[in-house]
């Protein structure tokens, strides 16, 4: 068709033309040729040549190996040109992996501070054979877009590359000349403790434990990459299992880093000199580290089961104690009972008890079960007084031995018959009140006069709200401290965790699993004291049942709902203190801690109860006052640390609250915090002060006070002087000091009132003291510190000193665990001997 030859040729002409309007296509450069020099190399001599943008330089090395023997192989380099800005390419080309790096070697550090390095070694990873002998080729690539660099070459083998089992082996290492050997387990050992050492503090180093893989992660910039890492100074130590490596074997890789920073030492400053730019590298010579490298084995699956035995033996034996106790007191009482079913109850009345000795009834009263340690009466009047009523009886004092005048004080008439009923209006009580507590001389019976099921609760509430609060606490800690193990086992890193590594035996996914047995102490004991208490609690309820005098009307009021709280407390603190222990750190201190300033807070509280059971704190004020402790305890950890405004502002804080605790102490509650306080101070003042210059009128309490308010502001003092940097360990201290202070003068006024310390009480006291002073000891060995940088806290680690298993802050858990137990035991039985003596005639201190 003529019409489509047309068109076809009209398309073509307007193509043409299109063609002829378009710029001409670029002439894109034949790329230079570049010659390719290859030399036949070998080991142990150095090649000295130079290479430019067209020369291409490549090393041919071939070496047997042996399917039995492993050897290193390491190439070194040094550029002897400074053409920082063209550096030389080094490519080693080896079967199963390629390791390429460019010579000036360029790291990176914090604030992406680089530094440059000329000498760079490496170590060749040896790919594994199946054949008895085969002969390995690997190629060394040099290259450069420089021109006529300088540079030289060594390739050597690498000496003792295999380390050996309790061999020591010295080398040393640069942040671009890392060491790495390898190790194999032999059958006998499931798992091994690789320990380097140096004398060196710096320059800071990362060991690295490593799956026999090619290519090795051995710089300061990718040795994060795989396996476990710890930083150093002097000391590391990583715990290896045999079942965490296929091949039963595994690299140590050492890499010193850059920088100190990580280590805990200062950013190094380099001067610029006028010509240079921030971003120019900068060169480093003198980072060089001597380290020292043993393996050695780890202890066996026997000793987990020993060491298991052994911390169940201990605790259990106090068990096996207490039950013979108890057993002798069941036989004890039983051997009298013959006897007392011969006479006639104990009278109350003054003219009978004369005609009986008192070292008998004594003894007969020890029968009823709630005065004695083993078969000893537990928890508040709580149980059976709603027959009983709440009106007390006047009686006079059981036995010949009397406190009449006794440090030349006047005795005064019983109160015990008044009761809250018997006034009309709240104003009446208020009086009351005043008139009572103002007293110059105090007994029990003065504050002793709420109704028994109003103080039952009252203290009831006690364990009921710390066994809340343990709930809901623990669970989320539980929680958290899980997720820190996992992310250690997953990353690898060490450095999250302060463990004492030189003694920390994993077990499953927990890395230090000896740490969190020896806790057990802490809850097996504080279930025994619940036990006790709650065999107390028994025998009380019983004996009041029976209407028993002596429950009803003698003896420091039984109220035991704050031994309840005190038993779950200890037993809180050892769960909480585990969960510290499968990970310590800076961010989870307060689990360790929390729970000793309730135990040191509820000790206080249970022994100012004993004479003052009708004005001791209630439970939601005690907890929140302890909750403000646990609130200042982290804001001082997190933010006190050189903070001279967080220091005093917690002075002022201190000093104002014991002030204010030392009034409500020595007026019992009797005074008023309004506006109106200031004009009252002025008043006392002046009259007790400049018109008549008159004595204190409570003198023991007073006495107390003096010595408390001296001591807390000799620490609110060091603290505003020295700031500590264990703000949580001082803040504990502060609640040690007042509770050893009072317990002393507890004790003091007690004797000083002819009252007299049982056998039991004074043998808790004398062993507790004992165990507390060994614990201490353990305790300030510092075996880690979350307050300095991982690598500075395992400077202080120790090798294990009990049965290879347990270190001596395990030792500081098996210790104060049985010391609190103790002490616990101590606040119990320490008033036993006035089970006997009517209330009225036991003074209030």
């Amino acid at each position: 068709m003529p019409g489509t030859g047309a068109a076809a040729l009209g398309w073509a002409l307007l193509a043409g033309a299109l063609l002829l309007l378009l710029p001409p296509l670029p002439v894109l450069p034949q790329p230079q040729r570049r010659d390719v020099q290859e030399t036949e190399a070998h080991f142990n001599i150095t090649y000295t040549d130079w290479v430019d943008a067209k020369l291409l330089h490549i090393y041919a090395f071939n070496h047997s190996v042996r399917r039995n023997r492993t050897e290193g192989v390491r190439v070194s380099v040094n550029v002897l040109s400074e053409h920082k800005d063209r550096p030389v390419l080094f490519v080693v080309r080896q079967k199963e992996a390629v390791v390429s790096f460019q010579v000036p070697l360029i790291l990176r550090g914090l604030y992406q501070r680089k530094y440059a390095y000329q000498e760079v070694s490496r170590t060749l990873c040896q790919p594994q054979t199946k054949a008895e002998v085969e002969t390995q080729h690997f190629y060394v690539d040099v290259s450069t877009l420089s021109v006529n660099t300088s540079y030289q070459l060594r390739v050597t083998r690498v000496e003792n590359f295999v380390l050996r089992t309790n061999e020591r082996f010295s080398f040393n290492a640069t942040a671009a000349q890392p060491q790495y050997f390898k190790y194999e387990f032999p059958e006998e050992l499931d798992s091994v403790i690789v320990k380097v050492t140096s004398a060196m503090a710096f320059p800071c180093s990362v060991i690295s434990i490593q799956d026999i893989l090619c290519p090795v992660y051995d710089l300061d910039n990718n040795v994060a990459f795989i396996g476990m890492y710890q930083t150093m100074t002097k000391k590391a130590a990583i715990t290896v299992q045999k079942k965490d490596f296929p091949s039963h074997s595994f690299y140590v890789v050492v890499v010193v880093k850059t920088e100190d920073e990580a280590c805990g030492g200062a950013l190094p400053y380099y001067p610029l000199s006028k010509n240079s730019s921030p971003d120019e590298p900068v060169d480093q010579h003198n980072r060089q580290k001597m380290l020292e490298v043993m393996v050695s084995p780890a202890i066996t699956s026997e000793a987990y089961v020993s060491s298991v035995l052994f911390c169940l033996s201990i605790f259990l034996s106090f068990y096996v104690l207490t039950l013979l106790i108890a057993c002798w007191e069941g036989c004890r009482q039983h051997k009298r009972k013959g006897l007392l079913s011969a006479m006639d109850s104990p009278s109350l009345d003054t003219g009978h008890s004369h005609s009986i000795p008192d070292s008998f009834l004594g003894r007969a009263y020890d029968s009823y079960g709630y005065g004695s340690f083993g078969n000893g009466s537990s928890s508040s009047t709580e149980g059976v007084t709603d027959s009983l009523g709440s009106t007390e009886v006047s009686y006079s004092y059981v036995g010949e031995r009397s406190l009449e005048n006794v440090a030349g004080r006047p005795r005064l008439d019983s109160l015990s018959s008044v009761e809250e009923d018997d006034y009309d209006t709240l104003a009446d009580i208020d009086y009351d009140k005043n008139v009572i507590r103002t007293k110059k001389y105090l007994c029990v019976a003065d504050l002793a006069r709420k109704d028994k099921r109003v103080l039952r609760k009252k203290y009831q509430i006690y364990f009921w709200n710390i066994a809340t609060i343990a709930v809901f606490y623990a669970l989320p800690v539980i929680q958290l401290v899980i997720t820190y193990q996992t992310v250690v086992n997953v990353t690898g890193n060490q450095d999250i965790c302060y463990y004492n590594f030189l003694c920390a035996h994993p077990l499953g996914n927990l890395s230090a699993f000896n740490n969190i047995l020896s806790n057990l102490g802490y809850v097996l004991l504080g279930l025994l004291f619940l036990l006790i208490i709650l065999q107390r609690e028994i025998n009380y309820n019983r004996a009041l049942l029976r209407n028993d005098a002596h429950a009803l009307e003698c003896g420091i009021p039984k109220h035991f709902g704050l031994f309840y709280a005190m038993g779950t407390a200890l037993m809180m603190e050892g769960l909480l203190s585990a969960c510290y222990h499968v990970c310590p750190n800076y961010t989870n201190f307060q689990f360790d801690t929390s729970f000793m300033y309730m135990i040191a807070g509820l000790c206080m509280l249970k022994l100012y109860q004993k004479r003052h059971p009708d004005i001791n704190a209630s439970a939601y004020s005690a907890y929140a006052c302890l909750a403000l402790v646990i609130f200042f305890s982290v804001v001082g950890v997190v933010f006190g640390k050189g903070n001279t405004a967080f220091w005093i502002v917690f002075s002022v804080i201190h000093i104002v609250a014991t002030l204010l605790l030392s009034t409500q102490l020595y007026y019992m509650g009797r005074w008023k915090l309004d506006s109106g306080i200031l004009r009252r101070i002025l008043h006392v003042l002046y009259t007790d002060c400049v018109r008549q210059c008159s004595g204190p009128m409570y003198v023991d309490r007073m006495v107390l006070l003096v010595m408390g308010n001296i001591i807390n502001w000799s620490l609110a003092a060091y603290g505003l002087i020295v700031r500590p940097n264990d703000f949580a360990s001082y803040l504990l201290a502060i609640g040690i000091c007042n509770l050893l202070l009072y317990f002393a003068f507890y004790i003091i006024m007690k004797l000083r009132s002819g009252e007299r310390i049982k056998l039991i009480p004074l043998l808790c006291i004398i062993s507790t003291s004992v165990v507390w002073g060994f614990a201490l000891f353990f305790f300030f060995q510092g075996l880690s510190t979350w307050q300095k940088t991982p690598a500075e806290s395992r400077e202080h680690n120790r090798d294990c000193i009990l049965l290879d298993f347990f270190d001596d802050h395990d030792i500081w858990h098996f210790l104060s665990s049985i010391a609190m137990f103790g002490s616990f035991l101590v606040l119990l039985t320490l008033d036993d001997d006035l089970d006997c003596v009517q209330r009225d005639k036991i003074y209030v201190f």
